[in-house]
């Protein structure tokens, strides 16, 4: 199967990242979150897994088992990299982009907007003091608090990419959706973006 696999500059045990086109094998049982070599069939799902920013498309064989329902990752006992990208700035624009499907439900300052927009860095001190001063007390319910931390948390994300897109501001712009059906139709989109924008990053960088 063709994937994607986060990595940062070491895999997980420790060891080099291998060379594009480089085949790892694994040689022990097979099993997923335990054993074996990972992969999701969506750059999303792999998002959730992802100990550092570097994504890497790869290919991956052998005794294949599935994880989770539905499956968000496959591991089996060969992997080797296709194409690999520096996902730094995607993962920051897709923090902005996330905090921007959800800004109007909490009284953002006009350069909060701007920074997440734009992505100006030169902006972005001002945008983090603005956000800071307003605080969650702009918000009017859970979903507005939900929200505001959807935009602080893609201010952050110029630091702490990686942790800051996953952990707190797809999870917020998502909890701020009124109701299942529309938090459901929330993550769907922010699916369908970051595959977007993952795929833009690989045909830049890699021509693939």
């Amino acid at each position: 199967m063709i994937g994607y696999h986060f990595t940062g500059d070491k895999l997980r045990n420790g060891g080099p990242i291998p060379t594009v086109g480089v085949w790892l094998e694994h040689t022990g049982p097979v099993a997923p979150c335990e054993s074996g070599l990972h992969a999701s069939e969506h750059p999303f799902d792999a998002l959730t897994y992802a100990p550092g920013e570097m994504l890497h498309r790869v290919e991956l064989e052998g005794d294949l088992m599935a994880h989770g329902d539905p499956t968000d990752k496959w591991v089996g006992r060969r992997r080797r990299i296709l194409a690999s990208i520096d996902a730094t700035a995607i993962l920051r624009e897709f923090a902005r982009w996330c905090a921007l499907q959800v800004i109007d439900l909490w009284d953002a300052p006009p350069v909060v907007r701007e920074f997440l927009t734009t992505g100006d860095e030169s902006l972005g001190a001002a945008a983090g003091a603005a956000a800071w001063d307003v605080g969650a007390d702009a918000a009017q319910d859970a979903a507005g608090d939900a929200a505001w931390t959807a935009a602080w948390t893609a201010w952050d994300a110029r630091d702490t990419a990686r942790d800051a897109t996953y952990d707190a501001v797809c999870a917020a712009a998502r909890d701020a959706a009124a109701g299942p059906s529309a938090q459901d139709a929330a993550g769907a989109a922010q699916r369908q973006c970051f595959a977007e924008m993952a795929r833009r990053a690989f045909e830049k960088e890699t021509g693939q």
